[in-house]
């Protein structure tokens, strides 16, 4: 297996580790048969890329053997906002579910211990004939027979289908909301459509909530937190 090295990979502050550890702590108590997990938003910029590889290391920290599966098969960020550099032409599941490439050389190794890589390979205009094809969930249970943990980072919701037909083949749904970005009608569209899936949706993640205007937060004087709640109990209507 080649090698995979996330270059921008840089630590948390003290309130951002706590929020990750909350989170992964919660995700610990789904169950034994929750190993695929996808995070998506209701838009571009929530920040669930950004949480998907902040869960895979911090699961991957734990002792769990984890691989990220970059499934923004349109427009992924992953390997330019990581600087993630590999050795060889880089290859990944657009080339596994067209064909062309075998899964030794798609997943990647990577200076995370315990964290394997799976990346887009390429950006492609239409994904949907790939995600619907046999190989997509063929390859997702292939995984869950080898890792503890698999994070799918799949597209928001809220703009292409793909990330319904991506939960179709999971466990588990985190949906990542950006505090005064994301509204509540969005939230409950994006709710609707996954629920439509029959894929239970775990949680919601609130990201980058101010401190300044969280009274009772003030203490940690740190300029984002990422909660976790329960998705089900707090959107009931």
């Amino acid at each position: 297996m080649r090698m995979a090295q996330f270059k921008r990979l840089n630590p948390l502050d003290y309130s951002g580790a706590e929020a990750i550890n909350t989170i992964c702590s919660n995700l610990s108590f789904t169950g034994r048969n929750i190993q695929k997990v996808v995070l998506t938003s209701c838009n571009s910029g929530d920040g669930k890329s950004y949480l998907s590889v902040q869960i895979a290391c911090n699961m991957a920290q734990r002792g769990k053997k984890v691989v990220l599966v970059d499934c923004d098969l349109r427009k992924s960020n992953l390997v330019s906002r990581y600087n993630i550099s590999v050795t060889g032409a880089m290859t990944g599941i657009v080339h596994y579910l067209a064909g062309h490439n075998s899964l030794e050389e798609t997943i990647y190794n990577t200076n995370v211990p315990n964290m394997d890589f799976m990346p887009t390979g390429q950006d492609i205009a239409n994904p949907i004939p790939l995600l619907l094809s046999p190989a997509f969930p063929d390859l997702l249970n292939y995984l869950s027979a080898h890792y503890d943990l698999i994070i799918v980072d799949a597209p928001p919701v809220g703009l292409v289908i793909d990330a319904a037909e991506i939960a179709r083949c999971c466990d588990g749904v985190v949906l990542v909301a950006k505090y005064n970005h994301t509204h509540r009608r969005e939230l409950l569209n994006a709710k609707q459509q996954l629920m439509q899936t029959g894929t239970p949706i775990l949680g919601w993640v609130l990201n980058e909530v101010s401190f300044e205007g969280l009274s009772a937060k003030k203490y940690y004087n740190k300029s984002y937190y990422s909660h976790y709640g329960d998705y089900y109990r707090k959107n009931q209507d």
